[in-house]
């Protein structure tokens, strides 16, 4: 790991959702250099089902070694992060560094996206990361090497990443997009960045999604933080920047990555940086957006007449896992479109009743749809082929919810499990 050089000590930070997951990793590599801290978030109470609030963050920057001050902001607040800051200037003197990593997910489609959702998502990603740095920014151009860093991916307008959830990446990019504006704007005078993960990265919110399972090829918290820190400790004229994770550490000398991992070997890399976004986004990073209970518990096999042929057969082993507990948490209803050798089409009803597996069209509209190929399927339910990579390779083709399609991998590592 990247080793702390004592460049930020005394440096304030302000670090919108710093009470958990990332934006707290951020803080705490921070605060081993004996840095400042403003725990800029909305969690004041604890959540019934993720750990962390302003005040637990705060206790554990002090013993890393930093000063902390917890602020109540949604960042879609004008007032709520102009009294933060004053609090923070009163106390610590300035501002030297602002780190944008509050955000907010909805994957659906246009006609699937509630406008709440919409204004949600526009409103903390897009707005709030705006009007946090023009708040901060009469502050940063006072201090001797001032820093803004966005938690965003490098803007691509290939039409794969808006297709299947135009508003999430609009609000994203918007972030982005005032990384590319900014770090123009002020070049000179205050250094404007961009900082994204190459993998997916386990956090409180992703293991309520997946379970231990999909953690499996998630990196830790640490590697963000420490990319962050190697960003932070610049001069301003490195700028302008959209840096992916282990590119940015690469350079700085490391060389074992497996420490970030939570599985060594089982990570899902890509090899080129900017075609993660997709695959980041549907395992919910560390964004609050699900609410899934973790993993759940086998059953016993169903009732019902079973199927015969290769797939047929798959879809047997699907119903072996159906409980009561799957339905409830999952509530989605999945087709599947298969061409080639065994076309077809089929459905999973996770959604009504105890949850039914058959052949033919859902008797209701379904959620989520699924194109590919027959043998693919196949591969995917049996674990010889993750969803990611038949994703990312245009082997599998997804419309509809891409929340539930990422509880649908929740669901095919359960059966793997229940085959063992």
């Amino acid at each position: 790991m990247l080793p702390n050089t004592g460049k930020l000590s005394g440096y304030t930070l302000f670090i919108t959702g710093a009470s958990r997951g990332i934006g707290k990793a951020i803080a705490l590599k921070a605060a081993k250099d004996g840095a400042n801290v403003v725990v800029a978030a909305k969690t004041a109470e604890a959540h019934p089902k993720l750990p962390g609030t302003i005040y637990t963050a705060a206790e554990e920057i002090e013993a890393a070694g930093g000063k902390a001050l917890p602020c109540i902001v949604d960042v879609r607040d004008e007032k709520q992060i102009s009294d933060a800051l004053e609090s923070a200037v009163q106390k610590f003197g300035g501002i030297d560094i602002l780190v944008n990593n509050a955000s907010a997910i909805n994957l659906t489609g246009t006609l699937n996206t509630p406008m709440k959702k919409v204004d949600l998502m526009l409103g903390i990603n897009l707005r709030g990361t705006y009007l946090t740095s023009k708040l901060c920014i009469p502050h940063l151009l006072k201090s001797k090497n001032p820093h803004i860093l966005n938690l965003s991916p490098p803007l691509n307008l290939n039409p794969i990443w808006f297709k299947s959830h135009t508003a999430y990446t609009m609000a994203k990019y918007g972030m982005s997009m005032c990384v590319l504006g900014m770090s123009e704007e002020f070049r000179g005078s205050i250094a404007v960045n961009a900082l994204w993960p190459r993998t997916a990265i386990q956090t409180a919110a992703m293991d309520m999604l997946g379970g231990s399972e999909i953690a499996k090829s998630c990196r830790k918290v640490e590697i963000m933080a420490d990319a962050a820190y190697a960003i932070l400790s610049k001069p301003v004229s490195y700028t302008g920047q959209f840096v992916i994770d282990d590119d940015i550490l690469k350079k700085e000398g490391i060389k074992d990555f497996d420490v970030y991992a939570v599985a060594p070997g089982e990570l899902f890399l890509t090899p080129v940086s900017s075609v993660y976004f997709f695959t980041l986004t549907t395992f919910a990073v560390n964004f609050v957006f699900l609410g899934a209970s973790p993993a759940f518990k086998s059953g016993k096999a169903s009732t019902e007449a079973a199927f015969s042929g290769p797939i047929g057969e798959t879809f047997n082993m699907i119903k072996g896992i159906l409980t009561p507990e799957l339905v409830k948490t999952t509530q989605g209803v999945y087709k599947f479109d298969l061409s080639g050798e065994h076309p077809g089409v089929w459905y999973i009803d996770l959604k009504n009743n105890a949850g039914s597996v058959a052949s033919g069209e859902p008797p209701v509209k379904a959620d989520v749809e699924m194109n590919l190929d027959s043998n693919d399927f196949i591969k995917m339910f049996t674990g010889k082929l993750k969803p990611t990579t038949a994703f990312m390779s245009g082997k599998l083709k997804i419309k509809g919810d891409m929340t539930l399609a990422i509880k649908m991998e929740k669901m095919m590592a359960l059966m793997n499990k229940s085959k063992l």
